[in-house]
């Protein structure tokens, strides 16, 4: 199966690049700038199609939540016009594709899980873009998997694990917000439940279960006990470690507002694939090693 990925660089594709490896049925391959670019339209059609894939995997996106509050204009050509046309490129190639998006669609209010059929409703510029670019994706190619996650952190790229490592290297303590909640999700499981869908496409000819999807790590938790179980581990691992300041939102402004629950419901994605991301817990004390062994 020949699975052409969107972005060269950031944590999802640099893990589907690895986990592809242990798929001998899987030809993976990256687009990236100069080459292709979301930001330049005409760029993006040529050269997926060139790659001939059967399945499109659109992860590349514009992720900086507080700049694109100025940049809004940049965002939507990138989360949501260029989002677009991967997917119509995707489409006039036969090819269907997984398109990633965000828990920042929604509210981020109430005490629950959000479902897929929960009603959106993002507070800035990063959300509206990215809901933008669910909308362009569903109509440009009736085979869209839309799949929304959360709290991404990886071995690769800038995260919160490895910013916190680097804090912990320097202080004593840091200052962490506690009334945030959402699912820390490794994206080494994002691509494997990527991969998973992979396989369904091409075992199952007639599948036809389009649509959204959430995807995240199993489990919920806030910031502040987020950077304690990283402490933890790395502690038990002789690694850097520090205490941890529980402080509220309010006393950490940032330009766009942050959501206070980013809690994915991900019993869908389960039902129809078969798959469920391990325990945070469990993919954080894995990353945790493995940034430490490298280090």
């Amino acid at each position: 199966m020949r699975i052409v990925v969107t972005g060269q660089e950031g944590q999802v594709v640099r893990s589907l690049a690895e986990r592809a490896r242990v798929h001998p049925e899987v030809t993976l391959l990256t687009l990236g700038r100069p080459d292709f670019d979301l930001a330049r339209p005409d760029t993006i059609g040529d050269a997926i199609r060139s790659a001939k894939p059967d399945l499109v995997v659109s992860a590349a996106a514009y992720t900086a939540v507080d700049q694109a509050e100025d940049e809004p204009e940049l965002a939507y050509a990138i989360n949501a016009a260029g989002a677009g046309a991967v997917s119509a490129a995707a489409a006039q190639a036969g090819a269907p594709v997984v398109h990633l998006s965000t828990d920042y669609v929604f509210a981020g209010e109430g005490e629950t899980p959000y479902t897929e059929d929960d009603p959106t409703g993002p507070s800035g510029v990063y959300g509206q873009t990215k809901l933008a670019g669910e909308t362009l994706v569903a109509q440009a190619n009736g085979k869209h998997l839309i799949l929304r996650t959360a709290w991404v952190y990886s071995p690769f790229g800038k995260n919160f694990v490895k910013t916190m490592l680097h804090l912990a290297a320097s202080r004593d303590s840091v200052s962490v917000v506690s009334d945030q909640w959402g699912n820390p999700t490794s994206a080494i499981d994002i691509a494997d439940g990527i991969l998973c869908v992979a396989d369904r496409l091409r075992t199952d000819p007639q599948f036809d279960a389009f649509g959204i999807y959430h995807l995240a790590g199993t489990g919920s938790t806030n910031w502040s006990s987020f950077a304690r179980a990283i402490f933890h581990d790395s502690r038990g691992e002789d690694g850097p470690f520090a205490d941890v300041k529980d402080i509220l939102t309010a006393e950490y402004p940032t330009k766009a507002r942050r959501p206070l629950n980013s809690r994915l419901n991900t019993e869908k994605f389960h039902g129809m694939f078969g798959w469920k991301a391990p325990s945070w817990e469990q993919s954080t004390t894995s990353t945790v090693k493995r940034l430490l062994q490298s280090s």
